[in-house]
């Protein structure tokens, strides 16, 4: 299974038409499952983005591009800090790219709960879309799962979103396959794995993941 690591708004533009975000992980648990959700999120139109004036939107795309060599450096406490400071200067749309990146480098640097606080603070925030919101749930439920294999509160609204027909249901139900062998329950985290690999409409390489995830969990 490809490692797909440190890869995070790849590709910002003049206008953000696009934003990359994908949350790396490594180890889950005793099952040293190796895998990364990587998510590409399209924004569309420049209405979002009008009221921000071409100067001011440039300044912060170079300020977020520094975070983002710092990070690349290994320097994550200066990244998080440059993205402290973006977060508190920038509108709204570079101060949300700011939190998502500060909370993926807390999850890296080691610290999962908090990362998945991050996370949390993002998933209640009724100043962002839903979409965003509901991406925010799934990357903290990871982080959750990476503190403690059970997950907790961001795990279960990740389930919520599994049942419905959002973008990022079939990362969900990942989730919430993960949580079931976290609590031991392999023959549910099996169904779930075994459905995600014949899903046509789920990404390749959650597909790819669930595949190899059913190599574990069909051997109960």
């Amino acid at each position: 299974m490809a490692d797909e690591q440190d890869v995070l708004l790849r590709e910002i533009d003049e206008d953000l038409k696009q934003e990359r975000l994908a949350e790396a992980w490594n180890k889950y648990g005793n099952y040293a499952i190796a895998g990364a959700l990587a998510l590409v999120i399209g924004v569309a139109g420049t209405k979002f983005w009008q009221s921000y004036d071409l100067e001011k939107r440039q300044e912060q795309s170079v300020q977020l591009a520094e975070a983002q060599r710092l990070a690349a450096d290994g320097k994550t406490d200066d990244a998080i800090a440059a993205l402290d400071k973006l977060r508190a200067d920038a509108g709204a749309g570079y101060a949300m790219l700011a939190r998502f990146r500060a909370a993926a480098l807390t999850g890296k640097k080691g610290e999962p709960a908090k990362a998945a606080e991050m996370y949390a603070a993002l998933a209640d925030d009724s100043g962002i879309n839903a979409i965003y919101r509901d991406l925010a749930v799934v990357l903290g439920a990871l982080q959750e799962l990476e503190a403690t294999p059970a997950g907790g509160k961001l795990t279960a609204r990740a389930a919520e979103i599994a049942k419905g027909n959002g973008p990022w249901r079939f990362n969900a139900r990942e989730v919430e396959a993960l949580a079931a062998l976290g609590s031991g329950d392999t023959k549910a985290a099996d169904t779930v794995f075994q459905a995600l690999s014949k899903e046509a409409a789920a990404p390749r390489g959650l597909r790819a993941r669930a595949t190899e995830m059913t190599k574990i969990t069909g051997n109960n």
